[in-house]
């Protein structure tokens, strides 16, 4: 992802907004005082939920697999400020394409 610009207006609140190449855009703010979001959390649908979690893992971080809904491949993972993601295999779900 890339960092986008934020209009001048938002700019002053901090933050930083990111884009894919594919269009999807990820907007980012922190809260003072700062408490990690470990229930709310961004779903992410990937391709290569395999690979992905053994690159994590190789950098300490560990990837909690769930199995609470049938038909999905998914983990969740916290990044270096303790903030839940989830992260949801795409060929599993039909939610993305495989070429």
């Amino acid at each position: 992802m890339s960092e986008l610009p934020k209009p001048p207006e938002l700019a002053a609140r901090g933050g930083c907004w990111f884009a894919s190449a594919s269009g999807a855009e990820v907007h980012v703010g922190v809260e003072e005082p700062f408490a990690p979001a470990r229930k709310a959390h961004p779903g992410l649908t990937v391709i290569g939920l395999d690979d992905l979690a053994a690159t994590l893992g190789e950098h300490g971080i560990d990837a909690r697999w769930s199995q609470e809904i049938p038909g999905v491949r998914r983990f969740h993972a916290d990044d270096p400020f303790g903030n839940r993601i989830e992260f949801i295999d795409a060929t599993a779900t039909g939610h993305g394409s495989v070429s």
